[in-house]
């Protein structure tokens, strides 16, 4: 570890929504190198933490350290300060733009001549193409429409770009959820590259399978509550999979209803 404090910790955060308690102590922390599966059924939570560790959510109360330090987040901008960015599952790109345009988005190089400035699509293509090739994947034209990429490409694009810009914590909102096999094991590898960079990665999932391919360790959100976090050694696949499920209702059920489930 480069530090002793964590990355990021979060200590019993709650979020009310009027009423409706959508969060209800939930903690974690996530350090560097480290892919920390954050998992949960619908319902679990998992939206609602997203969108708290990223700015668009005041936490009702609880708190949050980066790397030792107690922040608040009034807004996303805040939150990309501190080095956190998020990957959506809609991945907030334009199909029929270029890769390199989709990768910069806002914040393209520029060149100037006399008092014009322009877009520098040169050293962006190249910058755009080392990047991707850090971590394993050759555009051979970084000027290729986006659109004309696979899920799974699509995704390691969005990655790229988030680290590219300094990320320290890497939040990919369910990253395989709509990908075949082969597309989901170009992510999975990618999100160990990351890592290997010095990241840490929250992935999250219902997918218990590429949570534990990838994962360092495993926090279990249920109706708004963390569950537990756990090691790799600590748990086998099987039953971090009936905790997220709920396993004591599923094997109630099961005997209810003599064995059928």
């Amino acid at each position: 570890m480069t530090s002793s404090a964590p990355l990021i910790e979060v200590r019993d955060i709650v979020k009310h929504f009027g009423s409706v308690i959508a969060l209800n102590g939930v903690s974690l922390t996530v350090n560097s190198g480290e892919v920390l599966g954050l998992l949960g059924d619908n319902g679990a939570g998992k939206s609602t933490l997203i969108k708290t560790l990223c700015g668009v959510h005041k936490p009702t109360s609880g708190e949050i350290y980066i790397d030792g330090e107690r922040v608040s987040f009034n807004s996303p901008r805040d939150a990309q300060v501190y080095g956190i960015a998020t990957v959506y599952q809609d991945l907030a790109m334009i199909p029929l733009m270029s890769i390199t345009r989709n990768f910069f988005m806002g914040q393209e190089p520029v060149k100037r001549w006399g008092p014009f400035r322009f877009i520098d699509l040169k050293s962006a293509d190249k910058i755009t193409h080392d990047e991707m090739m850090k971590i394993g994947i050759d555009v051979r034209d970084p000027g290729q429409a986006v659109g004309t990429l696979s899920g799974g490409e699509r995704q390691t694009v969005a990655i790229a770009r988030a680290v590219h810009f300094g990320a320290k914590v890497l939040i990919l909102d369910e990253p395989t959820s709509a990908l075949g096999v082969r597309q989901t094991s170009m992510v999975l590898k990618f999100v160990n590259r990351v890592r290997q960079q010095g990241v840490g990665v929250i992935l999250i999932t219902h997918n218990v399978r590429h949570a534990y391919a990838v994962g360092d360790r495993f926090t279990i959100l249920n109706r708004g509550r963390t569950l537990g976090t756990y090691t790799k050694s600590e748990i086998e696949i099987d039953e971090l999979q009936n905790l997220m499920a709920g396993g004591k209702e599923l094997a109630d059920l099961t005997e209810e209803l003599g064995g059928t489930v």
